[in-house]
Formats: structure tokens, C-alpha cells, sequence
């Protein structure tokens, strides 16, 4: 079954706790902190598989999680960094995130990716010290890693796009000219996925063709098959326009080739630009008038136009030779541009929102300052000064003021509440 897109959710690791230790040796006094950092969290990198063709298992597993990092442990002993997370793809996926839709990766290359990151490991109590601070009973908790709902969608990468009406002879061009063996029958959308066939010229000289189904009209409105497959044609270099000039269907041949280009207008005015070379088959069933007018109508929109016949192979031997020629004058087409902004953060990288729930209630909303509480001992003096501060240089008091906090007042972060004091 081929699964050219598919919806997954991807978790970076934690990073590691940092630990509240203290040194204790004999004939050593008071040895102070030594709690060690926690080790950073596994990445979730992407890296392109040529063995694969679609995205058929990511139907059966959708969640990816990169593992923890190492907590600290005393004698200053830091935590060991996570593996990463290495999720393979068809070479030609591209990630986008599902909220925004803006591309977050171009899995073309060889090389890996980095999509999500992993959280950057905690501080052992170690760092907390000063000649005013000897005693810290806390330690940074490890962050958390980043966190997407993703959306894989495969576009093959093909030099040379088939495109044209079902049942024109895309698939019986595409077997003859190459090794593909497309499944060929008379009837309208034999081929109901791409077919990729590797096109060799001579020795040295070769180029992937692609055969894309069920273009009709209406296709880049989800009509048919086209809506799901006209993806696959945006890396083609070129397209090869095939029209049955013979009319046999009872269509009219210069209306087939008019409503495909529309299609093709509405779905990507850059695709639309792609040079054409327009093939007009079944020309052994076609008068020589039809074929002739059929001619000058393609001629007079400046494109090349081939007399062809894949039933008798007629203007096929000469095909491969006169693509390439054109394929070598044309530049790569380049990947598709990452534009996903990541959320900003103020200027102390750290966000959150304060609401006011009822009188004298307000929430703070700031996973960060969990994480802070979590690592705080709240019996301890030094500790909650510690937290005060990162409340102040954070801007949560200066925010609480502004929306009338008054004394006694209850705030909530998380789980935690406790009372305001000036």
C-alpha cells in the first residue's frame, strides 16, 4: 500500500535533574556542594532511507519519544547525555508542523536533521553556591525536550513528471522508456499511486520519470486522485504533457491539455511555469489532420510538441535522448524553504501568563517556574530566596502589580499556591 502522508507526534528527551549533593569525608570539613548536572536529552533527528517508498509505518506507530538524560549524582559527577532518536524517511519527506503548516524539515539530503531538541540538563546544587549561600539545599531540574505534532509528507523526487488525463498511455510510455512495470489496462485509473522508473540514456547518462495518476478536472479541488498525488510532481525538473490526439474517448485533445494546465495553475503557479514537452499519443489510431492541427495548437504556445505511439512504440527510441538534452540545460529544483518560527521567548527565555481567576485568586502559568518549585526544598530559607528572585528578574511580580495584586492575595502556579507578602 503506498502512504505518501501521514500525521505523527514527536518528543524530544528530558534533560537530567541536577543533584543536591554534599561532600562528606573524613577529615574533611565542611566540604560543601558538589551535586553534579543532569545529562542533556536525546535530539529527534530525521535522515532519509533509500529503501524506502512510503510512509506505511508510520500508520502503526505514531508517537516518538527521545529518551532522558542522565541525573547528576554527587561528587560532581554529571549525567550522561541521551542517544538521540533516529527516525528514518523515504528520501524526499517533507515535515511540517500541523498547527501552523509551515515546513519544519526538507528530508531530501543525506544529511540528518535535527527537528525536535532535547532539554538541556539541570544544575546540581554545586552552582548555587556563594559566600552568603554555603548550604544550598536545591538543584535545577532538567527541561524538558521540544515537542511537535507533525505532519510527513512524501514528494518524490523525479526529474520528469507524466502528467496528462487517465488512460492517455502514462504508464504504457513509462514501462517502455524504462524498467518501471506500472500495472496497464483500458480502463480510466489503472495506476492509483505513483510510479518512479529509473530512464537510462546511455551508460553514464540516466534520469528518473514519474507517473502520476488521476489528474482530471476539478483535481486540484480534491477531485479524484490528482488532489492526493499532484505533490509528487513539484520536485520535477520537467513535465512530459501527454494528450491523446486521437480523440478515441470522445474528448476533445486541446481541451484535455487546456483543463490539466488549469489544474496544475490552481494547485502551484510555480509548477505551472515548469517546461513542457507535450507528447501526443496514440497517433497510429489518429488521422494525419488531427495530429497536424493538434501540432500547431501546442506550437503556437511556444512548446515542442512529439508525435508519439507507446502501442507501437513509435517516437519512444528517440525520447529518452531529446528529455535529457532538455534536463541538462534545466537547474535542480532546490528543496522547499524551512519557515517555522519558533515561539518567542521574552527577553530571559522564559514565558508565562498571569490571569486573575476571581478576586484576590491569580495563576501563573509558567511551566519553567514548576520546574524551579520542583527543584526548590520550600523549608528551606535559601531556597525560596532563590525562587523569589527568578520570580522578579522573570517579570511574574512586576506583571502580578500591574493586574492589582493586593497582600494575602492566593497565587497558583501548578500544584503550588501560596500567599502574596510585600
Amino acid at each position: 500500500m503506498f502512504v505518501d502522508i501521514a500525521k505523527i507526534r514527536i518528543k524530544a528527551g528530558r534533560g537530567g535533574d541536577g543533584a543536591v549533593s554534599f561532600r562528606r569525608e573524613k577529615y574533611v570539613a565542611a566540604g560543601g556542594p558538589d551535586g553534579g548536572d543532569g545529562g542533556r536529552g536525546g535530539d529527534v533527528i530525521f535522515v532519509a532511507d533509500p529503501n524506502l517508498s512510503t510512509l506505511m509505518d508510520f500508520r502503526y506507530k505514531t508517537k516518538y519519544q527521545a529518551p532522558a538524560g542522565e541525573n547528576g549524582r554527587g561528587n560532581r559527577c554529571f549525567g550522561k547525555n541521551a542517544e538521540p532518536l533516529v527516525i528514518r524517511v523515504p528520501k524526499g519527506t517533507v515535515i511540517r508542523e500541523v498547527t501552523t503548516g509551515a515546513v519544519m524539515a526538507d528530508i531530501s539530503g543525506d544529511e540528518p536533521v535535527v527537528v525536535a531538541k532535547g532539554g538541556r540538563g539541570g544544575w546540581g546544587n554545586v552552582h548555587f553556591a556563594s559566600p552568603t549561600r554555603q548550604i544550598p539545599r536545591f538543584a535545577k531540574p532538567g527541561l524538558p525536550g521540544e515537542e511537535y505534532e507533525v505532519q510527513l509528507e512524501l514528494k518524490l523526487i523525479a526529474d520528469v513528471g507524466l502528467i496528462g488525463f487517465p488512460n492517455v498511455g502514462k504508464s504504457t510510455i513509462l514501462s517502455v522508456i524504462s524498467a518501471a512495470r506500472p500495472k496497464i489496462a483500458n480502463y480510466h485509473f489503472t495506476t492509483l499511486s505513483p510510479v518512479l522508473g529509473v530512464v537510462r540514456v546511455d551508460e553514464q547518462a540516466s534520469f528518473v520519470a514519474a507517473d502520476i495518476p488521476g489528474l482530471i478536472e476539478g483535481a486540484s479541488d480534491g477531485i479524484g486522485l490528482g488532489h492526493d498525488f499532484l505533490r509528487h510532481v513539484e520536485r520535477c525538473r520537467m513535465l512530459l504533457h501527454v494528450v491523446d490526439v486521437s480523440g478515441c474517448e470522445g474528448r476533445d485533445p486541446k481541451d484535455d491539455f487546456e483543463k490539466i494546465n488549469q489544474e496544475l495553475e490552481r494547485f502551484s503557479p510555480v509548477l505551472a511555469a515548469r517546461p513542457q514537452l507535450v507528447l501526443g499519443n496514440k497517433c497510429d489510431i489518429a488521422t494525419p489532420e488531427q495530429v497536424e492541427e493538434f501540432r500547431a495548437f501546442i506550437e503556437e504556445q511556444g512548446l515542442t510538441f512529439m508525435p508519439i505511439s507507446a502501442a507501437t512504440r513509435r517516437g519512444l527510441d528517440s525520447l529518452p535522448g531529446t528529455v535529457y538534452s532538455v534536463l541538462r540545460t534545466l537547474p535542480e529544483v532546490g528543496s522547499f524553504e524551512v519557515n517555522y518560527v519558533k515561539p518567542e521567548l521574552n527577553a530571559d527565555g522564559a514565558r508565562f501568563t498571569v490571569t486573575k481567576l476571581e478576586d484576590h485568586v491569580f495563576s501563573v502559568e509558567a511551566p519553567w517556574l514548576e520546574r524551579i518549585l520542583e527543584g526548590s526544598d520550600v523549608e528551606d530559607y535559601e531556597s525560596l530566596q532563590y525562587f523569589q528572585r527568578q520570580l522578579a528578574d522573570s517579570g511574574v511580580l512586576d506583571e502580578l502589580v500591574r493586574q492589582g495584586v493586593e497582600e494575602d492575595d492566593t497565587i497558583c502556579i501548578g500544584e503550588f499556591q501560596f500567599d502574596y507578602v510585600f
